[in-house]
């Protein structure tokens, strides 16, 4: 928030110039659609234009400053969205949320504002956060300026360590060519509010630098605006302890000091690249290509802007730059079953023995794990016959940046018949088969936040069951190896430890069943011993439970992981249900992962206040993870199998039947010459042959992400 007593009120809406009329698609779903490169540029030149703010570039120049960090789509309110969506009222008024971080006054903090209308906009006002507090300069999101002041304040305070740097890795900060070291940060920045002291685990830049650790940690204080006085405070070497730069190079200019000396790095197949080496032992090919998805007769879904429809499903759906995928006004059979559906929080913790490792809680939210969508591979991360959908953020940049083919779309045959049946007549015949194959439509993206790689998945199946996943990947956060390591992990190479942590993902299910008034029940199984009615003295022991068929509409969740209790309020429940208010929209911030203390955003307090939830609009909030202890197998990456956690949503009892029978997918087969079944009758809604399936492109890809 900017400095109070300027004479202006934060309430008053600053109106520039009146606004055209709006150019936006007629498509119902465009109310949720991010915005587009042109109203990103517009809301950014409407605020630079603004005198009263003062915005200076967000590159170079100093950290006191005020810039413009964020600019992303401001969700219209449910209930104005309602009224376009159902009932013919107007379209809900588009706008921007915009982070600005205030730097240059006296007491320097971060706003958030409201940006309108759009395209053309023409006002703002403040958007008010929890308490009516301010954030505080402190707990902003880093930079890439920061960054580079962090990495240029490192090299200079590690100067006296140049030699026993040099002797120990054979890499180095000054004029180092090819063979330069480089740092990973942790957070939370500190241990208590007010701080901004950060540990860098110095490490070889060489191909998947983050399994490479020098054996040096420093702590560095970058708290003050001014990087001339940000200074190293403790540094950790090879299991010790030393109070300043100069204790530890005395330390080896003495010969005192145990050093870590690390091996070369091979020129070909480090342990940390995706080059081949070895051979399976079976002999089996894999020079060739293996198998693929293909649509032979074209496309089953219909994709437009961001509507997506497949058989009884459709949704609106975008790319949040803070938080990642968001899907709206989810329905099936036309009816909506969920307003909303969203990636709230991703979170991992750590143990360890170095300062970095016991210090690592990360909280993605705050590294902006939405605009870290970078290209998806067709054939590898997303089918060749996949739909790609480019995205575009607005985010610690004087511009929107194009991410492309951050998104996919496609069909993907589960292995699995949805559902089948053998019906045999017990005399070595069959009175009919019949099977319907298994399919499910795919959204997906990625998010690559420095080490880790998250792969975000929405399925949507032909039986009304919708799936919420995230798989794991990409290079687990590992430090230098000590003995005393491994207490908290695991030695997966000579000089590495895989750190113990707990993978912890948030979701926000705003479920609309039969429309907005629902309850929240809960379906208890116990056993009953109850006298035999058919034979007198016999008490068989069955499971009752009071759900039963024609009770009232509901959608069931079936989490897939254990309840985890972590020190984050939103992880300590597996299942929450609240009351939907505006004020709430998520359960995390981008301000949470540096103040961690006293967040703006405070999941505990969303089911302490004691409100009733039934016959209310409600919203159930999901959280799903897995205890990951690293083991060699690591190693280059995390593989997604057995990494991966979500939840259903399944009707229950919503439907008269299983509504997959609306699919012309099925197989009937019945003998017409029972019990000898030499004469077949084969009942087929799709054509007899799939024909070829082969993709004729060759694989390409760009790997850019580029101001547009």
């Amino acid at each position: 928030m900017w400095q109070p007593g300027l004479p202006w009120a934060l309430a008053l809406l600053l109106t520039a110039a009146a606004s055209g009329p709006s150019a936006e698609p007629a498509e119902p779903a465009s109310i949720f659609a991010d915005l587009s490169p042109a109203e990103l540029r517009a809301v950014r030149a409407f605020l630079m234009e603004r005198p009263e703010l003062g915005l200076s570039p967000s590159r170079g120049g100093p950290l006191a400053k005020n810039s413009l960090f964020l600019v992303e789509l401001l969700p219209p309110p449910k209930r104005s969205a309602l009224r376009f969506l159902e009932h013919g009222g107007p379209r809900p008024r588009r706008e921007a949320r915009a982070v600005i971080f205030f730097g240059a006054q006296a007491e320097p903090n971060v706003t958030e504002l409201a940006v309108g209308p759009l395209p053309r906009p023409g006002s703002y006002r403040a958007l008010p956060l929890a308490g009516g507090r301010a954030v505080p300069f402190w707990a902003r999101p880093m930079t890439r300026l920061e960054y580079e002041l962090l990495h240029r304040a490192l090299v200079a305070a590690l100067a006296p360590l140049e030699p026993l740097l040099r002797e120990a890795t054979g890499f180095g900060f000054q004029n180092c060519s090819e063979r330069c070291l480089t740092f990973s940060d942790v957070a939370p920045r500190g241990l208590g509010p007010g701080e901004r002291r950060t540990w860098l685990v110095i490490q070889r830049f060489v191909e998947g630098f983050f399994l490479h650790p020098a054996g040096l940690e420093v702590l560095l204080d970058h708290g003050d605006p001014d990087p001339r006085r940000w200074a190293v405070l403790r540094l950790w070497y090879n299991g010790r302890y030393f109070g300043g730069v100069r204790e530890l190079a005395e330390s080896h200019a003495r010969g005192a000091l145990p050093l870590a000396r690390l091996p070369e790095p091979p020129a070909r197949q480090l342990f940390s690249s995706y080059e081949p080496r070895g051979r399976f032992p079976s002999g089996t090919p894999t020079e060739v290509h293996g198998a693929k998805v293909c649509e032979p007769q074209g496309r089953r879904y219909r994709l437009r802007g961001n509507r997506l429809e497949y058989g009884g499903w459709s949704l609106a759906f975008r790319l949040r730059s803070s938080a990642g995928l968001q899907l709206f006004d989810v329905r099936f059979g036309g009816e909506r079953v969920a307003y909303e559906l969203s990636v709230q929080e991703a979170i991992a913790f750590y143990g360890g023995h170095s300062p970095a490792a016991m210090q690592t809680k990360y909280m993605d939210a705050g590294w902006a794990m939405g605009a870290s969508s970078y290209e998806l591979a067709r054939g590898v991360d997303c089918p060749e016959t996949a739909a790609f959908l480019d995205a575009h953020h607005l985010l610690d940049a004087d511009g929107p940046v194009r991410f492309p083919r951050a998104l996919c779309v496609f069909e993907l045959p589960t292995g699995v018949p949805l559902r089948r049946h053998f019906d045999s007549d017990f005399q070595g015949g069959f009175h009919f088969y019949a099977g319907l194959e298994g399919r499910a439509l795919v959204l997906r993206t990625t998010s690559t936040v420095y080490n880790y790689d998250y792969i975000w998945d929405f399925l949507l199946y032909p039986n009304g069951v919708l799936e919420s996943k995230v798989h794991a990947t990409g290079y687990i956060h590992a430090t230098f190896y000590t003995p005393e390591g491994r207490r908290y992990g695991s030695r997966v190479h000579s000089h590495l430890l895989g750190n113990i942590h707990t993978h912890l993902v948030h979701y926000k299910v705003d479920l609309d069943v039969a429309g907005s008034g629902n309850s929240f029940e809960t379906m208890d199984i116990r056993f009953e011993n109850i006298s035999n009615p058919w034979s007198a003295g016999a008490r068989p022991c069955v499971p009752c439970g009071w759900h039963g068929w024609g009770s009232r509409a509901g959608v069931g969740q079936e989490p897939r992981s254990p309840r985890l209790s972590p020190p984050l309020t939103c992880g300590r429940y597996h299942l929450a249900v609240t009351r939907r208010h505006e004020s709430e929209p998520s359960s995390s911030s981008i301000y949470s992962q540096n103040n961690p203390w006293d967040p703006p955003v405070t999941f505990e307090s969303f089911i302490r206040d004691n409100e009733t939830i039934e016959d209310q609009d409600l919203v159930a909030w999901v959280t799903v993870g897995f205890l990951h202890v690293p083991h060699a197998e690591d190693i280059p990456n995390t593989a997604t199998p057995g990494n991966a956690v979500g939840f259903f949503l399944r009707p229950f009892n919503f439907f008269s039947e299983d509504p997959s029978v609306a699919s012309r997918a099925p197989v009937i087969v019945r003998p017409l010459d029972p019990p000898a079944c030499s004469r077949l009758q084969i009942q087929r809604w799709t054509p007899a042959s799939p024909g070829p399936c082969v993709h004729p492109e060759p694989f390409t890809y760009n790997g850019t992400y580029r101001p547009v």
